[in-house]
């Protein structure tokens, strides 16, 4: 029996809109710039016609407030197409009761956290226990924004809940300039020894400081693949249409082209499971 073909998954971009149709406010303690135009999913789905993507998962910005009305409605108005990830505040005492809430009432498949806006550990703070019950529980994805500095608190909760999957976005945020040594990066590596912790590949040219195929980055991420293995990694890219290109981010084809073209050390496979095979299995997609 054949294995079913992979599909296509961006696993990362941000839709959003204006008041009134959406509210716009920050959700980190720490200043961020608010945008004043909408990044809409119907722009995001006309740019993933044009370019081949079968499935994007949305993620509420921090710019959105705690409200994930707009990402969570557009996946359930377009479930062959969406999934979402929404926020829920580490420090408010419900928020336990939200994960409930925009899981088994507005249908969304999980949630993002920002550890790097907190000066401390409050993803593992006894206060979170039942949120994180409830994410374990409801079968929720997890998502980290955050600094190598921050894995401590990753190897806490996958240890602690070991079917949830927990996604480090950004490859944690390597610092180029340290290479060869990668120090600073061998908390994210050691992450490795958790099966039920993935890493996205995305936002690469930032952080890079040459040009495509953005080589500084490259053995970053040939750790995190022998490390981690294909079959734990992802693709994601960032922001939806013409606002990739405004926001400092490359294009949808480029961003396909680094997959399939930059990084000719990958199998044809391998490439399939970034581009969309750990996805269809972290997500259920299909």
């Amino acid at each position: 029996m054949t294995s079913p073909k992979s599909l296509v998954v961006d696993t990362h971009v941000h839709v959003w809109e204006l008041p009134p149709i959406a509210p716009i406010g920050q959700t980190s303690p720490k200043p961020i710039k608010l945008p004043t135009e909408p990044g809409t999913a119907e722009e995001l789905l006309a740019d993933m016609d044009a370019n081949g993507v079968d499935k994007t998962v949305l993620v509420q910005t921090s710019f959105s407030t705690w409200d994930n009305s707009y990402v969570a409605d557009s996946a359930v108005q377009h479930p062959d197409r969406f999934a979402s990830m929404g926020l829920v505040d580490p420090l408010a005492p419900d928020n336990a009761s939200q994960i409930v809430y925009w899981m088994s009432e507005r249908g969304m498949a999980g949630f993002r956290f920002h550890p790097m806006y907190y000066d401390e550990p409050v993803l593992v703070s006894k206060a979170n226990a039942a949120m994180w019950d409830a994410i374990d529980e409801l079968g929720a994805v997890v998502q980290f924004h955050m600094f190598p500095e921050h894995a401590p608190q990753i190897a806490t909760i996958a240890q602690k809940h070991p079917s949830v999957p927990l996604i480090v976005d950004h490859l944690a945020y390597p610092q180029v300039a340290e290479s060869p040594g990668f120090a600073t990066h061998a908390p994210v590596i050691a992450l490795s020894r958790f099966p039920n912790i993935y890493v996205k590949v995305s936002d690469v040219p930032r952080r890079s400081e040459e040009q495509f195929p953005y080589g500084d980055v490259i053995p970053y991420i040939k750790q995190v693949h022998e490390a981690f293995g294909a079959d734990r990694m992802m693709w994601g890219t960032g922001y939806p249409g013409s606002l990739r290109e405004r926001y400092g981010w490359p294009t949808l084809a480029d961003e396909l082209r680094l997959i399939r073209d930059g990084y000719d050390w990958l199998t044809t496979s391998e490439k399939d499971q970034l581009l969309g095979g750990t996805a269809m299995a972290v997500w259920g997609l299909h």
